[in-house]
């Protein structure tokens, strides 16, 4: 026999967190399925231990929530984040069912019907998908090209540098997390060697502000996708920064720091691996993309005449002289492990309604698709540049419950 409930809720990070939020108010019949044992479990399992956000404190902004603790300028750990979701699920008694993995969502004349890998079923008028984006870790399709003696690992496996063999490093992926990982293993004496994709940066701090403050001011962090000059674009990593004070990364003081910058991975073999040259071009677009967001900023400070010193950031040029070399052998250069910083996949095939795009994308708006009574929330972009994250996520979360009582108010009251 199912269980039945006015909504389901897939998903209890924070975009699932901050629907039951929303839904509890309004007293609706809901439940929150979360494959893992505690709330918000990926916090825990896929970051390191030296973690922090990359967002400041004020603006982790759980709905009826609001950070208030003494470090508003800080930046939240591992531990705290995992705390932060725990204490508020028990603060506002939010119905959670945990190690519940979801194996499929399908039509049933009650409006939906929820299949568990537990052989548990349940039903609902409505549902809503709150899984993200970032559901498995990638595999990069190299990886089984690598020699068995030398070790690799998926970023989100990856600890501390003594949880590593000895021995240099690789880390392939030059986004936040790869550049992050390669600046605690340098910091740890650790010889490394980062794989430079495309990628773009931000400084910590322009101007005496933090850049998501600018974000905030210039109304950046509130442009909507619609706006976007590519549906692609969804997809883009955010810039690369640290969740520190001087948390501004530039792979050209990577480059003074002995950080060894190559091209991006082309093939593999054994421990011999084949490089593009374009390690000085993905460099340059990562400056031209810092200096027109600072110009941006100048201009926003001029406007509006704020009473702000002028800063000059500059770019550094170490990494254009580091070589471009077509191919190295890890074993000749020491590299005992590989680190795969090559993101996370997503598949929403469990979901058996006709809602998806070409890049397997849910399509709706701002969370509301054409299968009545079926949402989705938390991913990026799903409304704005801030849809996927902690400043943004309730924001939607309201959205989607105001729309599910507004199918009552028009005469579709979910029967009990």
């Amino acid at each position: 026999m199912s269980e039945h409930f006015d909504t389901l809720v897939i998903g209890g990070g924070q975009a699932g967190l901050a629907t039951s939020y929303h839904l509890s108010l309004q007293q609706r019949s809901h439940l929150v399925l979360e494959r893992g044992d505690i709330p918000a479990p990926v916090w825990r399992d896929d970051r390191w231990d030296s973690f922090t956000l990359v967002t400041p404190n004020w603006d982790f902004r759980l709905p009826g929530a609001p950070y208030t603790g003494e470090a508003p300028d800080g930046f939240m750990p591992r531990e705290d984040i995992v705390g932060t979701f725990k204490d508020y699920v028990e603060r506002f008694q939010l119905p959670l069912r945990c190690r519940t993995e979801v194996t499929a969502v399908e039509a049933d004349p009650l409006g939906f019907r929820v299949s568990t890998g537990d052989g548990v079923s349940y039903t609902a008028r409505n549902v809503v998908m709150a899984t993200g984006l970032f559901q498995f870790p990638r595999r990069h399709g190299m990886a089984d090209k690598l020699s068995p003696s030398v070790a690799q690992i998926h970023s989100g496996l990856y600890r501390n540098p003594d949880a590593l063999a000895p021995g240099g490093v690789l880390v392939v992926g030059s986004s936040q997390s790869g550049c992050q990982i390669a600046d605690e293993l340098n910091r740890a004496g650790r010889k490394v060697f980062l794989c430079v994709g495309p990628h773009t940066r931000a400084p910590r701090r322009y101007r005496g502000k933090d850049i998501f403050e600018w974000m905030k001011l210039s109304g950046l962090a509130d442009q909507t996708v619609d706006t976007l000059s590519s549906p692609k674009l969804k997809f883009a990593p955010n810039p690369i920064m640290a969740g520190r004070p001087d948390g501004s990364m530039n792979l050209h003081q990577f480059a003074k720091a002995g950080i060894r910058l190559l091209g991006t991975l082309q093939d593999m073999d054994g421990t011999e691996i084949s490089l593009a040259p374009d390690m000085h071009d993905n460099l340059a677009v990562a400056d031209r993309f810092e200096a027109g967001l600072l110009r941006q900023i100048d201009q926003l400070v001029a406007m509006r005449q704020l009473d702000l010193p002028e800063e000059s950031l500059p770019a550094g040029d170490e990494g254009f002289a580091q070589s471009q070399p077509d191919r190295i052998d890890l074993a000749a250069e020491g590299i005992t492990t590989v680190i795969w910083a090559t993101g996370y996949g997503f598949d929403f095939s469990l979901v058996r309604f006709p809602v998806f795009d070409e890049d397997g994308y849910p399509q709706q708006k701002r969370g509301v698709t054409a299968q009545e009574g079926l949402y989705f929330i938390g991913l990026p972009w799903l409304h704005n540049k801030r849809s996927g994250l902690l400043s943004g996520v309730g924001e939607d979360a309201a959205y989607v419950a105001e729309h599910i009582r507004a199918r009552d108010l028009n005469g579709e009251t979910a029967s009990e």
